[in-house]
């Protein structure tokens, strides 16, 4: 369904991504775990089109997609639904507006349909009695829902999610996991995650590639991470415990890798 193969790039003179390989079937979670700066939301624009590496190979549902042209990289990005960290819901609009945008951009849908699948987004998401709201007027955690909601309104094949609980308290944490879990189970859609939130990596992925410094570490199943013997993974697990993030989750994961 998503695959990077043997992909380089280097920006502004800097090297992102250095032989980064990925691979996603339908229907799975796969998660890019790793430290701010590793190279994680970069991986995202190449799968998004947004970015073209200097070698190797971008693979979306079955096509190669890394020399199309923009006008096939919409139809690509038309099977696609994004969570952006900052949530980046438009302030001037409702959280309905919001919502309803990639429909009556993308055009073909009547008033009512517009209203049915937005209130069906939102309804999902929990919602659906903030569909007046302003985003001014939602909490963070309410504003990645609403995000959330939006992605999903056009029933996108791949949702993609760059860091969808940064800076969200541990319940709203737990609330978009639980959202970005039914998606699959409910819709069977495949998604990418990247994060550096270890909880939610561990609950959500069925595959897992780690990155540092634009390297990979370790891909394979979520469990094997910690087994790894990786020094890069083991820095990164017990600095974030020691920071406070992951909590018991990340405790156990910890005592796992002996």
């Amino acid at each position: 369904m998503i695959r990077l193969e043997n992909i380089y790039l280097a920006l502004g003179g800097s090297e992102v991504l250095k032989d980064v390989s990925f691979h996603l079937r339908r229907g799975e979670t796969g998660v890019i775990l790793g430290a701010s700066g590793s190279g994680k939301t970069t991986a995202l624009r190449l799968i998004l089109g947004l970015l073209k590496p200097d070698s190797g190979r971008v693979f979306v549902d079955g096509e190669d997609i890394t020399d199309f042209p923009e006008e096939r990289l919409l139809e690509v990005r038309a099977k696609m639904g994004m969570v952006f960290q900052a949530g980046a819901l438009f302030d001037s609009m409702t959280v309905g507006e919001n919502v309803a945008y990639r429909l009556i951009e993308k055009g073909g849908f009547s008033d009512e349909e517009i209203e049915e699948k937005v209130r069906r987004s939102l309804r999902f998401v929990g919602l659906e009695e903030s569909i007046d709201q302003m985003p001014s007027e939602l909490s963070g955690g309410m504003k990645k829902r609403v995000a959330i909601a939006r992605g999903i309104v056009a029933s996108p094949a791949i949702m993609l999610y760059d860091e969808p609980t940064a800076g969200l308290d541990p319940l709203n944490s737990h609330n978009i996991t639980n959202l970005i879990k039914r998606l699959k189970e409910e819709q069977g859609v495949t998604s990418v995650v990247v994060t550096h939130d270890i909880p939610l990596a561990f609950e959500v992925a069925d595959y897992m590639a780690f990155l540092h410094d634009g390297e990979v570490c370790y891909t394979g199943k979520a469990e094997g991470l910690p087994a790894s013997g990786n020094d890069c993974v083991r820095e990164f697990i017990n600095h974030s415990i020691g920071a406070g993030i992951g909590g018991s989750r990340a405790g156990s994961v910890n005592g796992g890798a002996g």
